[in-house]
């Protein structure tokens, strides 16, 4: 029997599509096409983020949402020949790319086995588009560290802009997206819920991972403006939105900036993480992720609902394993809502989606952990890369309130491809520094004490 919510074929009859939408394609496409590639990621991003996901063209029996034009779009300027020398992908086919890849094709070859429907197959065909499309998309076009700014540029035009619609909202129960299929604002326990172009819970969860983002330019003066901009519409956003997994992604994000003097002795705050975990779950009546059920911090938030999926997905293990399963809904009240990322993964990929998944922000941490050894004492990088991998652990957090739907999971693949970037440029810094070094030292000026000093540091660095 087919599960109830679960069922392929419906979607938009017609097409819906603005004619401001179709005004800011028209200005859009061309711009992401043919302005230089590290200027191009701003009119994507812009797009991206504001054009609610209800507008969609319908091309028979497809469906082309504007974001997934925009994603074509990316990958078509992809396909052009890279006219300045640099490669398609910054530092080239690294780990973390990797791993997305990985993911992609297991959650995809798992959900396609489960289903073995023609209408199935459709769907989960542009959900890979729209995954692995979205990847390389932005993979290619943050093509340097200029490219990164430009991207935060862009993402502070989005963050301010919502936040203005978003607060506004707030105040007169309108929401002006909502003349392009977004919903009106909802009353939760006397709090308004403003929904914006991406909805109250992706909305604010957007914004509370955007963060650190804008703060990671804090070393360069230039773009002051572009942090302060930015993380004021981004507070907005946490603020209108009303959302206790939003709140959860802006606190997240602030508590790992705040990390910052103890940056050296992580692995012991880890360890100390785990066995705090550890240690409740041994005395706690219930199960430590039942902690969970006690996170409202917004007002009238559905935590139990949160706790029990976790809690189901755990117990019904041996459901899902292999390749993953459709009848999570008959588990419990609601609980085909799959408001946590890991169990969605889990429940809908299988066990090796979910090992991929996770693997994400395993490599991501590991090549910010990495790079940032590597420029020790060079503020501007450290705090850089320092302030993604904030980005990293709100995503985790977030992740536990939410499922990723595209924007937000774009969001997160444009944070690896800054990572990604920035590492790249901790690596060159590395050895230009290195190089700088053995040409002062190897001249015929140099003393033997200067050479002994190098040949130590070689030895303590293993460079």
């Amino acid at each position: 029997m087919q599960p109830e919510n679960l069922f392929f074929g419906g979607g938009a009859g017609t097409t819906n599509l603005h004619p401001l939408v179709v005004v800011f394609l028209l200005i859009a496409i061309p711009l992401i096409l043919f302005l230089p590639r590290n200027k191009a990621i701003i009119p994507f991003v812009i797009a991206f983020f504001t054009i609610p996901f209800a507008q969609v063209v319908l091309l028979g029996p497809l469906h082309f949402p504007v974001v997934r034009i925009l994603i074509l779009t990316g990958l078509a300027r992809a396909c052009f020949p890279v006219k300045d020398g640099k490669r398609k992908f910054a530092g080239g086919f690294n780990k973390v790319d990797q791993v997305v890849v990985l993911w992609a094709f297991a959650a995809y070859l798992v959900v396609s086995a489960q289903w073995m429907q023609g209408q199935a197959m459709i769907k989960f065909t542009g959900d890979l588009l729209d995954t692995l499309g979205g990847y390389v998309a932005v993979r290619f076009l943050v093509s340097d560290r200029e490219a990164v700014g430009n991207a935060l540029k862009g993402l502070a035009v989005v963050c301010v802009t919502q936040g203005i619609c978003m607060v506004s909202e707030h105040f007169t129960y309108h929401n002006v997206f909502a003349v392009l299929g977004e919903n009106e604002p909802t009353i939760r326990e006397g709090h308004v819920r403003a929904e914006g172009a991406l909805g109250t819970l992706f909305g604010g969860t957007f914004a509370g991972v955007s963060i650190p983002m804008f703060l990671s330019l804090w070393p360069e003066k230039k773009l002051r403006k572009v942090i302060y901009i930015g993380v004021a519409g981004a507070t907005a956003m946490c603020w209108a939105s009303h959302a206790s997994t939003s709140i959860a992604a802006f606190g997240a994000s602030l508590l790992a900036l705040c990390f910052w003097p103890i940056r050296k002795q992580m692995r012991l705050v880890r360890w100390g993480i785990v066995a705090t975990l550890v240690g409740l779950h041994m005395v706690m009546h219930g199960p430590v992720w039942s902690l969970l059920e006690k996170i409202d911090l917004g007002g009238g938030s559905s935590n139990y609902h949160r706790y029990m999926l976790v809690d189901n997905c755990i117990r019904h293990f041996g459901a899902w394993w292999f390749l993953g399963t459709t009848h999570y809904g008959e588990w419990g009240f609601d609980m085909w809502d799959l408001c946590n990322q890991f169990v969605a993964v889990a429940l809908t990929g299988g066990l090796i989606s979910l090992v991929f998944f996770i693997m994400i922000y395993s490599r991501g941490f590991s090549m910010i952990g990495k790079a940032r050894k590597r420029v020790s004492g060079n503020f501007s990088l450290e705090w850089s890369l320092w302030a993604f991998g904030a980005v990293l652990f709100a995503d985790v957090v977030a992740s536990f309130g939410i499922n990723y739907m595209i924007q937000l999971q774009t969001e997160l693949f444009l944070s690896l491809a800054c990572i990604s970037v920035i590492s790249l440029n901790a690596v060159r810094e590395k050895a230009r520094t290195v190089a700088a070094r053995e040409t002062v030292l190897l001249s015929p000026q140099v003393s033997m004490v200067g050479a002994e000093l190098l040949a130590a540091e070689h030895q303590r660095t293993g460079t």
